[in-house]
């Protein structure tokens, strides 16, 4: 039985979710023997070889206003999201990280208001936005009172969302540069990389190979450079140009149901029925604000209209 270039997209997008949703308990585990600092350098430097395997041609320079979106990108995207992540992992749960971190579209939608001159959104928009932003105190009340988790930790995820919203805007304006998205990704990563190195010395950075030997941490170090950081993003665009952006957007709400679920699992992370609720109207306004209710109603009833039609 052939499978259509449609079912393939579908298919394609939901394993790059899951693997994406999984991220953050493959980074809470390696936290055990590994600081923030650690984790994101070795992930991204196995990340940036591989992309040169994919695609061993070399990206000319493109000029200072062009590198300069780049270094922006890196800086933004690589060192700082990464690493405000990685270290809001060390305050609270992988759950309400994974939650929080899907801001990043309502963020991205702002900032392209401001500096993109995008139209300025309907009504939905800011209802989404007061939705999501209600539901994210609920899980930071909920992990400071009932879990005891330091608010640290979640206010450095929402730190992290703004530096993703500044990535999407720059790599949004520099993809008009480079047509080739391995080297213009390759690009990003060797900045983001460059950043790292001074902070090397403040956040005690140690490079330890033995920790290498451990097979939870090599397992998990390859899982994130190569599985999440140089094929995801891959497989994520080659399902877009199958299905279409649109409907394959809907899968990026999985990720931080995949995540709590595999957080309880794997980590044995507490999720109460606050955080439930948290994360429900979080995920509603993200929804809400980018009017994904209308796109999945409409995606909903043509395919019912499509099976209607078969069955007559």
């Amino acid at each position: 039985m052939l499978i259509t270039n449609s079912a393939k997209g579908h298919l394609i997008a939901l394993m790059t979710v899951i693997i994406w949703g999984i991220t953050y308990i493959s980074t809470k585990l390696l936290l055990d023997d590994f600081k923030p600092i650690e984790i994101l350098f070795f992930r991204f430097l196995l990340g940036y070889i591989t992309l040169w395997i994919l695609y061993p041609h070399r990206l000319p320079w493109q000029g200072f206003k062009q590198e300069l979106l780049f270094i922006g990108a890196g800086f933004c995207g690589i060192t700082c999201y990464f690493l405000c992540e990685n270290i809001a992992l060390t305050y609270t749960t992988a759950s309400n990280v994974g939650v929080i971190t899907c801001l990043a579209p309502i963020f991205t939608a702002i900032l392209a208001i401001l500096f993109l001159k995008k139209e300025v959104p309907s009504t939905s928009f800011y209802l989404g936005c007061l939705c999501a932003m209600m539901g994210i105190g609920l899980i930071s009340f909920n992990g400071a009172v009932v879990l005891s988790l330091n608010p640290i930790g979640d206010l450095l995820a929402v730190l992290a969302t703004f530096f993703w919203a500044s990535y999407s805007i720059l790599t949004k304006i520099g993809s008009g540069y480079v047509d080739n998205i391995f080297q213009l990704t390759r690009r990003f990563f060797f900045y983001g990389l460059m950043f790292m190195l001074p902070l090397f010395p403040i956040f005690d950075f140690q490079w330890h190979f033995s920790r290498f030997a451990d097979p939870k941490n090599l397992f998990n170090l390859i899982f994130l450079g190569i599985g999440a950081s140089a094929i995801c993003f891959a497989s994520w665009n080659y399902a877009v140009k199958l299905v279409g952006a649109v409907k394959i957007s809907l899968y990026i709400y999985l990720i931080p149901i995949i995540t709590i679920i595999t957080a309880v699992l794997i980590l044995g992370e507490k999720f109460t029925w606050l955080a439930a609720l948290g994360t429900l109207l979080t995920l509603c306004g993200l929804l809400l604000s980018e009017g994904k209710f209308v796109i999945l109603k409409q995606i909903i009833f043509h395919k019912k209209s499509v099976i209607h039609k078969k069955v007559k």
